[in-house]
């Protein structure tokens, strides 16, 4: 049984508490303990789990008192929960039912019963959520929306490619761009709306529609300056009612292949990672940009690279550099520089495959999107 199943267990009797986590564990589920419902609402904000079990009597704070708690939370209100009690009461039945309890389990019902109650209603679960994911994606896919680009553009003199993970295969708030103005002059975008899954997923569109339309109406108008830009692009966020209290970063990189040059404007988005083959050394590249639509001055600069054969940039969303550890989610951008080193002088298609982008694919921490851009021959 994988032990990806979080079960968090909530009883004020500690030694039901501790017998009915150590069953649990021994089948194979991890379990987050609490012995009162305020302690439970503690570990909750630390660790989501994929179902809870209550007991009734509880003081201070009772089953059906936490129940509601998380009926009327947004983050919580959604995680499968069941009644595990000691005695059989019609009218407290009814009432856990009329609270979206999913079932009861009485706390003398033996492991084996406990477990396969667990895990078919889990499967049920899980069966309805890919479901859903397939037909919202055939949505999708029927309405030609993508986040994410099916190809990347043709740059002489440069080399572009891209990985793009989303959070538990949903389409999320990461979303990337090229845009090519002609033969000389391409734009690369990478933004993160804030939050996961389909509402962020849906708000990138916004976000996209506004920079695509800004990079056409400054080129036309002669205007070459991602820092221009990109507060253009703010400015329409800023007083845009639908989408300026949903916050998002945004890289905007302008790639003229005909002065080999690379100018970078940035809006509360993560340092460029920059190698210098020359001198083989890599460095950060900040922007003091602040997130779009916060401000109706955002700040911005505009930083401008001279490229030369063999030097690259790897633009990233903060999945690249979020890790879950004993103690919770951390960020260290360290770490992905640490991990890209060894591959700086070869294919970005080898990087593809280390071991680094395979356990980002198996902690399902957020979306992950990276971007990479190499000089190459001129």
């Amino acid at each position: 049984m994988p032990v990806s199943k979080k079960i968090l267990l909530v009883d004020d009797n500690r030694l039901v508490l501790e017998m009915m986590g150590r069953a649990l564990n021994k089948e194979g589920f991890y379990c987050m303990k609490a012995i009162s419902a305020t302690e439970a609402m503690t570990m909750l904000n630390q660790e989501r789990p994929d179902i809870i079990l209550s007991d009734y009597h509880m003081p201070d704070i009772d089953g059906f008192q936490f129940r509601q708690q998380l009926i009327d939370s947004i983050t919580f209100k959604d995680i499968p929960f069941m009644f595990l009690t000691s005695e059989v009461d019609n009218d407290l039945m009814l009432k856990g039912i009329n609270l979206d309890a999913v079932d009861y389990i009485l706390k003398d019902t033996p492991v084996p019963v406990v477990v396969s109650k667990i895990n078919n209603f889990l499967s049920t679960v899980r069966e309805q959520h890919e479901r859903t994911l397939r037909e919202l994606s055939k949505a999708a896919v029927s309405l030609n929306l993508s986040s994410v680009p099916k190809r990347v553009p043709i740059i002489k003199g440069f080399e572009i490619d891209f990985w793009h993970k989303p959070f538990q295969n949903y389409p999320g708030g990461d979303f990337i761009d090229f845009i090519r103005i002609d033969d000389r002059y391409t734009f690369v975008v990478l933004g993160d709306v804030m939050g996961k899954k389909w509402g962020a997923w849906y708000f990138s569109f916004g976000f996209l529609s506004y920079i695509r339309a800004a990079v056409r109406i400054c080129i036309s108008e002669g205007n070459f300056s991602t820092k221009n830009i990109l507060q253009k692009i703010n400015s329409v966020v800023y007083h845009d009612p639908v989408v300026s209290d949903v916050l998002s970063s945004l890289s905007l990189l302008m790639i003229d292949s005909q002065e080999s040059v690379v100018k970078y404007s940035g809006a509360g988005d993560l340092p460029i990672l920059y190698y210098n083959r020359d001198i083989n050394h890599t460095e950060q590249v900040t922007s003091s940009g602040m997130l779009l639509g916060l401000m109706a001055d955002g700040d911005f600069d505009e930083i401008v690279l001279k490229l030369t054969e063999g030097d690259r940039l790897y633009i990233l969303t903060d999945g690249m550099i979020d890790f879950e550890g004993d103690d919770g989610k951390r960020t260290d951008y360290n770490t992905f520089t640490t991990a890209v080193k060894p591959y700086l002088n070869l294919p970005f298609a080898a990087f593809k495959q280390s071991e680094f982008l395979a356990e980002k694919i198996a902690a399902h921490i957020d979306d992950c999107s990276l971007i990479y851009v190499q000089k190459t021959n001129p």
